[in-house]
C-alpha cells in the first residue's frame, strides 16, 4: 500500500476575492459552506474538502482544475444555467445547445465552465 492511498484528499482553488468566490461556490453552486478561517473559505463536497484561498496575484491555468461528476449532466447543467452560469463554448468541440459535448463513441458527456477568477470546473459524467 502506498504511503497516501487511503489519505483522504483537499482541494485547494485560489482566488484573488474570496467574498465573490464563496458566494459563488455557495449560492450559484450550490455548495454548503462548512466554515471560514483566516486562511480560506471551506466547503465539503462529494466526501472531500474545498478550500477556496485567496492569493492576490493569482492567475488562473487554462486547464480544468476541478470536475464534478454527476450521474446526469443535463440536468446539472440546465440546473446551474438556471442559476445565471454561463457554460464554455470551444471551437475545436461539437457542443450542443447548452454546451455539452459528448464525446465521440460513447456516453461520456462534459461542460465546462469558469468561476469569478476564471478557474476552469467541469460538469461530467465519467
Amino acid at each position: 500500500m502506498g504511503i497516501l492511498e487511503n489519505a483522504k484528499p483537499a482541494i485547494v482553488i485560489c482566488t484573488r476575492d474570496r467574498a465573490r468566490s464563496t458566494a459563488f461556490y455557495r449560492d450559484t453552486l450550490g455548495l454548503t459552506l462548512a466554515h471560514e478561517d483566516n486562511l480560506a473559505a471551506v466547503f465539503h463536497t462529494g466526501g472531500v474538502t474545498l478550500r477556496v484561498s485567496t492569493v492576490p496575484d493569482f492567475t488562473p491555468h487554462e486547464h480544468t482544475i476541478l470536475g464534478f461528476q454527476v450521474p446526469d449532466v443535463r440536468a446539472t447543467v440546465k440546473a446551474l444555467a438556471d442559476r445565471g452560469v454561463t457554460f464554455n463554448r470551444h471551437p475545436h468541440f461539437h457542443q450542443d445547445a447548452l454546451g455539452i459535448l459528448t464525446l465521440p463513441g460513447s456516453s461520456i458527456q462534459v461542460a465546462w465552465l469558469t468561476d469569478p477568477d476564471g478557474n476552469l470546473l467541469s460538469i461530467t459524467n465519467a
